[in-house]
């Protein structure tokens, strides 16, 4: 890796579209270099659901995540650096990311109490009192060891007030500031930014404009994807791409649905993650070029073909829909297994042709044939897919 030794993290533009604010890049980390825009496969206790690295070698997953609240839980941040990291615990050779344990505490609701030190809350495990610093966060994703790593914040509540979320982003900014300043590793682990301000495009402004002044590797996109509609959270994704610099990422946080993928590429975003489609899949759901199946639906009991035609992974290529329904329905671990390496390859080959068609100018072309096979285009369609 030929980066600059206090450089973690380098960008480098290869195109942008010429029909939207899309573009190709490649990002540089210590443990290998990816192409963008690209989704990245949720790993939260240090594993992605019932896939092994080797499944997301064969998948061509570039970037995984872990999660700092629940790996801080278990095994605990000491056990996974005597390990040599969140690499070596886990066996993963390529690139990987940490977030904050800020939306865990977010989604405790009214288990936690935010003060300007930090977040008090109970372990949602044993219930014992824990507190969460921006200083906690980062010595716990120092020591997991990932590539890219997250500033600690507040996921606001939508809708919230603008009083509320004024308050809420300059003590996150604040955080951030706190964060940064604990960093023990910035040689080797890229921390981002993290714009928040919900639907107010004021409050966007200026917290993205903030985090820029203090210079972070890259930026994220928070507080999306958490219960507004579809119209406001592409909204919030030009209030804060507006201001975040070309030569740094842009990662919209917890987003995985295939119409948010495209507007979200649409609009300059470059990483995305979510845990859509290995939990869907767990409760029988397939992501396919035609649309979702729910594999357990009676009319696939004698269905021997395949989930889906066009897909290259190992469910498609050597199992029916017929025995993947009868795996789902006894509950059996393989089904969940097949069904999660479809799907996760179904969201990853989504984005090799996104950047295909980015590199060859048709991304609009791409996605009103995507949109046409799902319903997105003429209201049969109003969740997204």
């Amino acid at each position: 890796m030929a980066l600059d030794k206090n450089q973690p993290l380098k960008l480098t533009l290869i195109k942008k579209s010429n029909e939207s604010n899309a573009r190709l890049t490649t990002i540089e980390t210590p443990h290998g270099t990816v192409e963008t825009p690209m989704f990245m496969p949720v790993g939260t206790l240090a594993t992605v659901k019932f896939l092994t690295p080797e499944d997301l070698y064969k998948m061509n997953s570039q970037i995984i995540l872990s999660n700092t609240y629940h790996l801080w839980l278990r095994p605990g941040e000491q056990v996974v650096k005597q390990a040599g990291g969140l690499h070596n615990f886990m066996n993963y050779k390529g690139p990987m990311l940490t977030d904050s344990g800020g939306f865990q505490v977010f989604s405790l609701g009214k288990i936690r109490t935010i003060t300007e030190e930090g977040v008090h809350f109970k372990n949602h495990l044993s219930g014992e009192p824990l507190f969460l610093t921006p200083e906690k966060s980062i010595q716990v994703q120092n020591d997991l060891g990932a590539d890219i790593i997250m500033s600690f914040d507040e996921c606001p509540p939508y809708p919230a007030t603008y009083e509320y979320m004024k308050d809420s982003i300059e003590r996150t900014l604040r955080w951030a500031k706190r964060g940064k300043d604990a960093h023990q590793r910035p040689h080797d682990q890229a921390l981002f930014g993290i714009v928040q301000g919900g639907e107010y495009t004021d409050l966007r402004h200026m917290h993205a404009k903030a985090l820029v002044e203090m210079d972070f590797p890259g930026y994220s996109i928070g507080g999306t994807s958490v219960g507004e509609p579809k119209p406001i959270m592409y909204k919030m994704i030009d209030d804060a791409i507006e201001f975040l610099p070309e030569d740094k990422p842009r990662y919209l946080m917890g987003v995985g649905a295939v119409d948010d993928l495209f507007e979200g590429v649409i609009r300059g975003v470059d990483m995305f993650d979510c845990v859509l489609p290995t939990r869907i899949a767990r409760h029988g759901t397939a992501m396919t070029t035609t649309g979702r199946v729910n594999i357990k639906n009676k009319k696939y009991e004698y269905d021997f073909t395949p989930l889906d035609e066009h897909c290259d992974c190992e469910c498609c290529q050597n199992y029916t829909k017929a025995y993947l329904r009868h795996l789902i329905r006894t509950n059996e671990g393989l089904g969940m297994r097949l069904l999660s390496i479809h799907n996760l390859r179904f969201l990853l080959k989504l984005m090799e042709d996104i950047r295909e068609a980015i590199k060859e100018d048709r991304l609009l072309e791409l996605r009103d044939e995507v949109y046409e096979k799902y319903g997105l285009n003429d209201g049969r369609n109003t969740q997204g897919f």
